[in-house]
């Protein structure tokens, strides 16, 4: 909760100082943001703050997994910016023709971690205890819609463990609902990123992927190319890389990939 006041505090200032102290108005607008799930309550903040200093703006969030929302720009569903949490899905988009090449930006970098209920009584400290006789099931995201889920495939494989991994997972829509599993117990373990758990008081972090056991987590952003509002989505893009909304991002466990 501390961390949360101290956010709002942080982005509320480096709004106003982002803005030169002074509020301009702008047309009424809508910002139509699509976002990896994992950046839920961190941009609930950057929210608030940039609709504080720039009236008029309405930005609208939608988050899902990183694939989910690739398949809805495909599907020609309305969007300004999109920020993923692996370069796979913008990429994609990118070959297609449906994202502006040069705005694609590497806005921030996240770790793989592995996850149990605050309260579990398992032994599992190491990645490779997911196989322990005592556990049940695994909470991971689907490998090929949710970059948290590649990752933890990676990881697994890297470790020699894949297949049997497999045939203990329940495989979730995004990182989120792999959170969830773990907070309510239907899964023993679960993998995630660092600041999914960070959000939770009901789960604890065991272990961090080894390193080079997973490609490096970064979160590209872009425009959309089909954006009716460019000039406010550019804007909007800035301010999610600068040092303003970084001191946000930073206190909910990202660091700024730039």
């Amino acid at each position: 909760m501390k961390k949360k006041i101290l956010a709002v505090i942080i982005a509320f200032c480096m709004g106003a100082a982002y803005t030169g102290c002074s509020v301009k108005t702008y047309e009424d607008k809508t910002v139509t943001v699509l976002a990896a799930a994992s950046l839920t309550d961190v941009m609930g903040e950057l929210e608030a703050s940039y609709e504080e200093s720039h009236p008029g703006i309405d930005l609208v969030f939608s988050y899902a997994g990183s694939g989910a929302l690739q398949a809805q720009i495909e599907e020609g569903a309305p969007a300004d910016i999109f920020i993923s949490a692996a370069n796979k899905q913008m990429n994609a988009l990118n070959e297609e023709g449906l994202m502006v090449s040069d705005s694609i930006v590497e806005l921030l970098l996240n770790r793989v971690v592995l996850i149990v209920p605050s309260d579990s009584t398992l032994e599992i400290d190491s990645f490779e205890d997911v196989l322990n006789d005592d556990v049940g099931m695994i909470g991971l995201g689907e490998v090929e819609s949710v970059p948290a889920g590649k990752y933890a495939q990676q990881v697994f494989e890297s470790l020699g463990i894949w297949d049997e991994v497999q045939s203990r997972a329940n495989f979730g829509t995004d990182v989120r609902t792999v959170l969830t599993w773990v907070e309510t117990g239907e899964v023993d373990c679960g993998v995630v990123y660092a600041t999914d758990a960070y959000t939770s008081d009901a789960v604890t972090i065991v272990a961090e992927a080894p390193e080079g056991s997973c490609d490096r987590v970064v979160y590209p952003a872009g425009i959309v190319e089909g954006s009716e509002v460019r000039s406010e989505a550019e804007e909007f893009l800035a301010y999610l890389g600068s040092e303003e909304a970084g001191f946000v991002f930073e206190s909910y466990g990202f660091t700024m990939a730039g």
